[in-house]
């Protein structure tokens, strides 16, 4: 570990990190901790050694120029620090960096000393998946935990998926192990646009975020481009027939699988997320902030040419089977959202802690 600077006593730190890579689909997770970092001016005061865990021939160094002195930056995991005020002031730990090719245990156990050393009470880890999810709904997020009394007080799922993982399901072990409280927050992104960025499933991950930890986040831009972002993936979808029709059948099997959830607690939640971004207290409410934020960007605005799946145009996924209902009866996390196979070369796709039965890449899963 690299310490930049020192740091000050927190108050009631959350740690909340992101990896971009494997369980990244669409850089959802990663940009919304940068999200955070901008937002409240976050100050790193750690890194990590970049030559101990990544494979610079796999994530390269890069070479820029700085007044005319050329310099390096190397790939690496960064910490920083920010503090939010209000009423209940508290500190965010934010952990942002690349997923480490090698010494994953070592890796885990630097944060974790860290965690301790800075007494963070809470582990949030955010992490974003392929699945068969139409982008016209709103962004299925899970929250999952190996500890079974977190999972009962905090209304979370507890995981029991088994399979392969990346480094989101091995922090959260490690800290489970440790005696840290943990959590993981999964995004399901369409596995039929799944370039970045995704702003529509960062905004769906940070509302998450914000109900977990009972903070207010400000998310300047970022329901507009969520808006802007569906209306791309509209266009290009009304462009070519069978994906419009593949778009039609997810909508379907997501309507079915999610109709008792269209009352009762559901709606209450978004009844309350809507009051928090009335008061006054709050960030200022502004386009997109009001009852329909909450990640479920419906309205219009600018088309963003970013939206293709790849330089050549859009992937055509075969056409899926109609099921009964979308949610996998031994998943832990969002119930429809599977991983696509044809995308796994392309697109870090993760372990969802949605699914108990894998998590590889090419199946519908992932895990913590």
């Amino acid at each position: 570990m690299i310490e930049l600077e020192g740091v000050p006593e927190l108050i009631d730190p959350v740690m909340v990190a992101a990896f971009e890579g494997w369980n990244d689909a669409g850089d959802a997770a990663s940009t919304a901790v940068a999200h955070l970092d901008r937002e409240w001016k976050g100050e790193v005061f750690a890194a990590l050694d970049a030559e101990d865990y990544y494979d610079f021939q796999v994530n390269r160094p890069t070479v820029w120029l700085d007044g005319g002195v050329r310099k390096i930056t190397w790939p690496t995991t960064r910490l920083s620090v920010v503090r939010v005020g209000g009423e209940k002031p508290r500190d965010l730990v934010l952990v942002r960096g690349i997923e480490p090719s090698m010494r994953w245990r070592s890796f885990c156990n630097e944060l974790l000393g860290f965690a301790h050393e800075l007494g963070v009470e809470l582990v949030v880890i955010l992490g974003a998946l392929l699945g068969d999810t139409p982008h016209t709904r709103p962004v299925p997020v899970s929250g999952v935990t190996s500890d079974p009394d977190l999972a009962r007080t905090m209304d979370l799922e507890e995981t029991k998926y088994e399979g392969p993982t990346g480094i989101v399901g091995i922090l959260q072990e490690a800290c489970t192990h440790a005696g840290v409280p943990a959590v993981s927050l999964w995004a399901a992104v369409p596995h039929y646009v799944s370039q970045p960025p995704n702003p529509k499933a960062t905004l769906a991950l940070l509302n998450r975020l914000e109900d977990l930890i009972d903070l207010r986040i400000p998310l300047g831009e970022l329901p507009e481009d969520a808006r802007a972002w569906q209306l791309g993936v509209d266009q290009l979808a009304a462009e070519d027939s069978e994906v419009a029709e593949y778009v039609q059948t997810l909508e379907e099997a997501r309507d079915t699988a999610e109709l008792p959830e269209a009352s009762g607690e559901a709606i209450a939640r978004e009844f309350e997320r809507y009051l928090r971004r009335r008061d006054g207290s709050g960030p200022a409410t502004g386009p997109g902030q009001g009852p329909a934020a909450g990640g479920h960007a419906t309205e219009s605005g600018d088309s963003a040419p970013y939206l293709r799946d790849s330089p050549g145009g859009r992937t055509r996924p075969p056409m899926p089977q109609r099921p009964e209902s979308d949610a996998a009866d031994d998943t832990e996390g969002p119930a429809d959202t599977p991983e696509d196979s044809s995308d796994d070369s392309s697109q870090d796709s993760t372990e969802d802690p949605s699914q108990d039965s894998t998590e590889d890449p090419s199946q519908d899963s992932s895990e913590d």
